[in-house]
């Protein structure tokens, strides 16, 4: 089975993406990841204004299938939150590299993007 896997951004072994613009990062989960939890009915990440840190637990998501812990691939200050996914977490599994962004954050000096995956390096890892 082959998942999207966008070359603009930099990902986790745990399946969250970062992608950068200007010091600051959209984080979300891949392909893959909504592809493995099945039905996504719950979500719970940091309010803005929230300091996370790269490899630190974000939040949570629930599917029909399990409960899973997200972690950030960055580091920085929550500057926007997706809240559409409150009411309607199937947009993960609908767009996860679209509308079914969890945060954004405004990236600290120490960001950990360097530290991400390539798409290439992701791809082998799920392919």
């Amino acid at each position: 089975m082959s998942f999207d896997v966008p070359d603009d951004r930099g990902y986790m072994e745990s399946h969250e993406w970062a992608s950068e613009d200007g010091g600051t990062a959209r984080v979300g989960i891949s392909d893959f990841a909504q592809d493995e939890l099945g039905d996504i009915v719950f979500v719970e990440f940091p309010d803005e204004g929230e300091e996370i840190a790269h490899d630190e637990q974000l939040g949570v998501v629930e599917s029909i299938k399990a409960v899973s812990d997200l972690y950030s691939p960055v580091s920085g200050t929550v500057t926007a939150t997706n809240d559409e996914l409150l009411d309607a977490p199937e947009l993960l599994n609908d767009d996860p590299y679209g509308e079914g962004w969890l945060v954004e954050v405004d990236l600290a000096d120490e960001s950990g993007l360097d530290e991400l995956l390539s798409a290439d390096e992701y791809r082998d890892q799920v392919e």
